[in-house]
């Protein structure tokens, strides 16, 4: 059946940024197809949220900064395994840019800025990588009187699935827009992130239920 958002309702864009689009420094294949699905989303939602990787330049995640390693190498770090990725979203960058003309951002009540302590990454809106430390996400929905988050963006398994499950773990409601997302699929990564989401409750629909 159709869903009409309603007031306990929030749209979570994440991570719709220059360096995840064709072209950028860390490509999602075929992410800017997302950009219409996303915008037209926004605007059916009264509540909107979104989220900004913004990486200082020496970030632990970046395979440049550990001499020898290449991007997609796994590492183990401090706070458990980490893909190390290319040199991406660097605070105040171009690629750190929301997408060019993405009118979504003027609907936003509320960014999340995320992965910018040098020593942990953070993939999800709601818990750095550390499973720790708070972005304050979850309350900002609470206070808001948020029950359902709708996610959409880049990429479908990394950041998009983190915050699907960090939301559930926070006692919301969770619905990935499928065809709002767009996967980096790194070694069966998104068979893995869909095989954890759909054991923690996480629904999936597309964006033509949403009404």
């Amino acid at each position: 059946m159709p869903i009409t958002p309603a007031e306990i309702d929030c749209l979570v864009i994440v991570d719709l940024q220059v360096d995840f689009l064709p072209g950028g420094r860390l490509a999602v294949a075929d992410g800017d197809a997302v950009i219409a699905p996303a915008e037209a989303l926004a605007g059916r939602f009264a509540n909107v949220v979104m989220t900004q990787d913004w990486h200082p330049a020496d970030h632990i995640s970046f395979a440049s900064q550990h001499p020898g390693k290449a991007p997609f190498e796994m590492l183990a770090l401090d706070y458990g395994p980490q893909v190390l990725w290319p040199d991406h979203c660097v605070i105040g960058s171009e690629g750190a840019a929301f997408a060019p003309g993405l009118k979504a951002v003027e609907r936003a009540q509320l960014v999340i800025r995320k992965g910018f302590r040098r020593g942990v990454d953070s993939y999800s809106g709601f818990r750095e990588a550390d499973r720790q430390t708070p972005t304050g996400l979850a309350g900002y929905l609470r206070e808001r009187g948020i029950e359902r988050v709708f996610l959409c963006g880049l990429a479908t398994d990394f950041c998009v699935a983190w915050t699907a499950l960090d939301a559930r773990a926070a006692g919301f409601a969770a619905v990935v827009v499928e065809d709002a997302c767009r996967a980096i699929d790194t070694n069966n990564s998104l068979a893995a992130a869909w095989a954890e989401m759909e054991k923690a409750g996480v629904s999936r629909m597309n964006s033509a239920a949403i009404g």
